[in-house]
């Protein structure tokens, strides 16, 4: 099979009209071409609208066969709906399932609602599952690969945040778990953890001088993330250059979670002999 004649490379994001989400479809679509593939991508959003109409309406600007969808991922039929619709713009491949639709829910466990939970596992556990159970035989066809955005705090806790930190946890682990069950299909499956990162969701924080500057001296590349930091390490691992990588989790953090030894008060540095 020539180029030309080659089905084309087909992702379905969920979450596709926030930073991290709109990042990864120009880098999925940008990457796809380099390699001279011809793009299709199924861009979901939790809800019709100009942000989504706008996002599709740049991706065919720049190339892309583009399909909008939208639905809630907490709602099971929801996720089914959005797989089949994904899978039949694909006509029956997928190439690449990047979940990287989530919420958070700021609590204490003590105080926390149950419906606050059982909430934020639905959309960033359950969804992923649903998600790619529906895709399977698409992804099957394709020797296609999942891509799920975790995050930093499903490898260490974050108080306050006790049922996003659980419901990460329990999507590296869910990830594993598929890489290894769908290896024998040809599916990789992945993640990626995300440290901190600058959206339009996050961007309230970062308007803050104080705060921005403190976060950005805890980081020991120097600065906070971006959505293309993000987007060009889902594009690796959904891209053939991870053909051999499966049941992993990226850190992308500027290597702020490997730096808390580094903040651990010592001794002042013993004077220079002769002074």
């Amino acid at each position: 099979m020539t180029s030309s004649e080659a089905p084309p490379f087909h992702a379905l994001v969920t979450g596709a009209t926030g930073g991290i989400g709109r990042a990864t479809c120009l880098a999925v679509l940008h990457e796809a071409q380099a390699r001279g593939q011809s793009v299709r991508l199924s861009v979901a959003a939790s809800r019709p609208g100009a942000a989504l109409d706008e996002l599709v309406g740049t991706l065919r600007s720049q190339g892309a066969e583009v399909r909008g969808l939208h639905g809630d991922l907490a709602d099971p039929e929801a996720c089914q709906r959005l797989a089949g619709q994904a899978v039949e713009h694909g006509e029956g491949r997928l190439d690449l399932l990047v979940s990287n639709a989530g919420m958070g829910r700021p609590g204490p466990l003590k105080a926390l609602a149950l419906d606050q939970w059982e909430l934020l596992f639905q959309v960033n556990v359950r969804a992923t599952w649903l998600l790619a159970q529906a895709s399977h035989a698409a992804l099957a066809n394709a020797r296609g690969s999942v891509v799920a955005i975790a995050s930093m705090a499903g490898l260490h806790p974050h108080p306050g945040s006790g049922a996003y930190s659980t419901s990460k946890a329990a999507l590296l682990m869910l990830c594993r778990q598929m890489a290894q069950e769908w290896a024998a299909d040809g599916i990789r499956v992945n993640t990626i953890s995300p440290g901190m990162v600058r959206t339009p969701l996050t961007e309230a924080t970062y308007r803050h001088e104080e705060v921005a500057a403190r976060r950005k001296a805890m980081v020991p590349l120097g600065r906070i993330g971006t959505g293309d930091d993000i987007a060009r390490a889902v594009a690796y691992l959904g891209g053939p250059g991870a053909g051999y990588v499966t049941g992993s989790n990226l850190l992308v953090d500027g290597g702020f979670c490997d730096h808390l030894l580094a903040t651990l008060p010592g001794l002042p540095p013993k004077p220079a002999e002769g002074n």
